[in-house]
């Protein structure tokens, strides 16, 4: 499949965001597969077929001016003059076309359909070269707040803190209310070495939390290999960051080298990983899910579904488990869901983000852009997992630690104090192994106590109180037991899983 390179940097900048590799599924995909419905191409899909984003720029601007002949329309043409010419003040012709763009879109209630003006696309093509230099987090709009889906793995935004379901609230002190989600990411990313504040809400703590970030590089490997060895036997461990145009083509690599030293087993992990192109997911679907059953349906607006299937005949000959949590989504979302209903495999961990609609990118001929949900996507079973999330068959949580929040320490947390932050410390304590006594947010005697040994082991002043030195090691602690292999209870269950 070729795309054109303006559309390539437009399909980039919609994909990376915040330095993130993003969950846009492109129609052309859909053009290109092999299904078994009424036609084997979706012809509102097909790039040589008369569909909005495939014209040229004259063609759909002709295509605009026929519409305009149109009665529903007729009555915006007259709510636009009758702004225009009489309205107190006066109104730039380009701002109530632009408002009545934006204004319905919004009557959609769908954060994944959404209108970059042409100023905004011109400032994400003039920075597509620096596009992955960011936090390193995919963010949609969820309930209008800017929401974190997951930061991707060894980014500044995970080694932050941010958590998947962050909501964003200020930037650098500034607001984001009332943005739209790439103006809010326009904010949000920079230059590798810059700092950014962002003041985040997350569930289940009451007061926002500010985490402090410091962009990099993003890292552009999106396939990492591990192996576990259990009672003899040896787990292949194959963990995908995201979705991207290589990512097909490293796993069928690192598959190919764990089978041919000799693997047990499988173990494929898509935590965190928020989604990508499908084309890659496909890819890596067909080499496992036999041709009896669908890789994946796609459902248009009228109802009409169309099937994808891989042509493999026969499942692999060894076990295979997928590890995933709340961060997984889209296209962690398919892989997961195809594994469990077309494979028969056991998906570990907790349910996964629920993202279940495909998007286009379609230029406007002015530079402007609108991505617009198309197409629904099911399970191999015809289920929908939109805004639900797939259940997994074997639950497994991590410790509590690995949930506690950035320690924010405005005035030191001391004997009687009572709250969330409190909570959050004891947490970290009881996790490092410090008794406090109790986690409900009430700073006891027991928790004073907790307090004195840690800061003695850490080489701190003793006084009982957490202070910005103190919450600052604990977070640091913390932060190395979450990354320790040794603690991770979802990959530990998904090998017994494994081979039970």
């Amino acid at each position: 499949m070729n795309i054109k390179p303006r559309y390539m940097a437009l399909l980039l900048a919609l994909a990376v965001l915040l330095g993130a590799g993003g969950s846009y599924i492109g129609i052309e995909y859909f053009a290109n597969a092999t299904g078994n419905s009424k036609t084997d191409q979706l012809a509102t899909a097909n790039p040589d077929g008369e569909n909005f984003g495939s014209l040229t720029e004259e063609e759909q601007k002709q295509f605009i001016q026929d519409m305009t002949g149109d009665a529903d329309l007729k009555k915006v043409e007259q709510a636009y003059s009758l702004i225009k010419d009489n309205y107190v003040q006066k109104v730039e012709k380009n701002q109530l076309v632009e408002g009545a763009i934006q204004g319905m879109l919004d009557t959609l209630e769908d954060p994944y359909s959404v209108y970059m003006d042409k100023e905004t696309m011109k400032q994400f093509n003039q920075t597509i070269e620096s596009s992955f230099q960011g936090i390193g987090a995919e963010v949609s709009m969820v309930n209008d707040k800017v929401t974190i889906v997951a930061p991707i793995k060894g980014s500044p935004a995970e080694e932050a803190g941010l958590k998947p379901n962050d909501q964003i609230l200020k930037v650098d002190g500034d607001s984001v209310e009332g943005l739209d989600l790439y103006e809010a990411v326009l904010k949000i990313r920079g230059e590798k070495g810059t700092e950014v504040t962002l003041q985040v809400s997350r569930p289940g703590v009451s007061e926002p939390l500010s985490i402090d970030i410091v962009r990099d590089d993003i890292p552009l490997e999106t396939v990492y290999t591990d192996t576990k060895e259990v009672n003899g036997k040896t787990a292949g461990v194959i963990e995908i960051t995201s979705f991207s145009e290589k990512t097909a083509d490293e796993f069928k690599e690192a598959l190919s080298k764990l089978e041919n030293d000799g693997m047990d087993g499988l173990i494929i992990d898509v935590r965190g990983n928020p989604g990508g192109l499908f084309t890659d997911v496909q890819e890596i679907l067909k080499e496992f899910i036999p041709d009896d059953k669908p890789i994946v349906q796609v459902e248009d607006r009228n109802g009409e579904k169309s099937r994808y299937f891989s042509s493999l005949k026969e499942k692999k000959d060894y076990p295979i488990t997928v590890l995933m949590d709340e961060g997984s989504a889209s296209a962690s979302e398919i892989l997961a869901a195809t594994m469990n209903e077309a494979g028969g495999y056991d998906l570990v961990g907790t349910k996964s983000f629920g993202k279940g609609t495909v998007q286009q990118a379609m230029p406007m001929g002015d530079g402007s852009t609108i991505k617009l949900t198309l197409y629904k996507w099911l399970t191999p079973d015809g289920n929908w997992i939109h805004e639900k999330g797939i259940e997994p068959t074997v639950e497994v949580k991590q410790p509590e630690y690995f949930y506690t929040n950035p320690v924010d320490i405005e005035e030191a947390l001391q004997f009687n104090d009572n709250g969330d932050k409190v909570k959050n410390v004891q947490k970290m304590l009881d996790g490092l192994g410090y008794d406090p006594g109790r986690t409900d947010g009430f700073f006891s005697e027991e928790t004073v106590s907790a307090v004195e040994a840690f800061q003695k082991e850490a080489g701190l002043d003793v006084t009982g109180e957490v202070d910005e030195k103190t919450g600052g090691k604990l977070e640091e602690l913390i932060i190395e037991e979450v990354r320790s292999e040794e603690n991770d209870k979802q990959m530990e269950k998904a090998v017994e899983v494994l081979f039970q």
